[in-house]
């Protein structure tokens, strides 16, 4: 029985891939770095620290440093986000019925703690939530499962109680490792791709969500 709903923030609830694209793109340029349509793809729901290290593997810089690098791109995502950020189709109305049935509702997000709450309130749907975590609060962020398994122990919740709402793969990754009923929303660019497959419910929006069709393990995943 699903007692818990989980979201994912950037890309899910709100349209801020493009926010975060950019201000890399512009901080990224004090070392010469390039980044095209494919690395956003490949790079798309990872964290700053596994974005700079992807980047540096390609193209290895000395200075400035990864720290100078970060605070700079976060600073000015932050800034565009809180500023200019808008739900994504059916994410508020989602929200408000999840919880008119009953579920626990947090966030679980590479985002940093601040940025979860400056855009629940944004939203104006920071009262339906029972909590908020960041990856960046654990030892390994996504797609490693910790942050949705400390965002079930805040909840109280078990984790196969739980259904995850992800855009990207690396977050997708992380709710399936978890244990958790996945609803994969992957952007339309992406959405054929099968490396989504691995959800146990594919969408194309928020809107098409039916938690009484989409609570459980589907049986053609039981039977493979």
């Amino acid at each position: 029985m699903i007692k818990a709903a989980i979201f994912d923030m950037d890309g899910l609830l709100i349209d801020s891939e493009p926010m975060w694209t950019e201000a890399a793109r512009e901080v990224m340029q004090k070392v010469n770095f390039e980044i095209t349509e494919a690395l956003k793809l490949q790079t798309t729901g990872l964290s700053i620290k596994l974005f700079l290290d992807f980047c540096h593997q390609i193209q290895p810089w000395n200075t400035p440093s990864f720290e100078e690098l970060e605070s700079a791109i976060l600073k000015k995502a932050h800034h565009t986000i809180l500023a200019h950020a808008e739900a994504m189709p059916g994410a508020i109305a989602l929200v408000k019925e999840l919880k008119s049935q009953g579920l626990k509702l947090a966030v679980a997000s590479a985002s940093h703690m601040e940025l979860i709450e400056g855009v629940l309130r944004r939203l104006e749907i920071i009262d339906y939530f029972d909590t908020w975590h960041s990856g960046e609060l654990e030892e390994f962020t996504k797609p490693h499962p910790a942050v949705y398994l400390t965002t079930a122990v805040k909840l109280g919740v078990l984790p196969e109680e739980c259904v995850a709402f992800e855009d990207s793969h690396a977050g997708l990754r992380s709710a399936h490792a978890a244990g958790m009923v996945t609803i994969s929303v992957p952007a339309m660019e992406v959405f054929d791709d099968r490396k989504f497959d691995m959800a146990h419910y594919k969408i194309k929006s928020l809107e098409q969500y039916i938690l009484s069709e989409m609570s459980g393990v589907p049986q053609n995943v039981l039977d493979n």
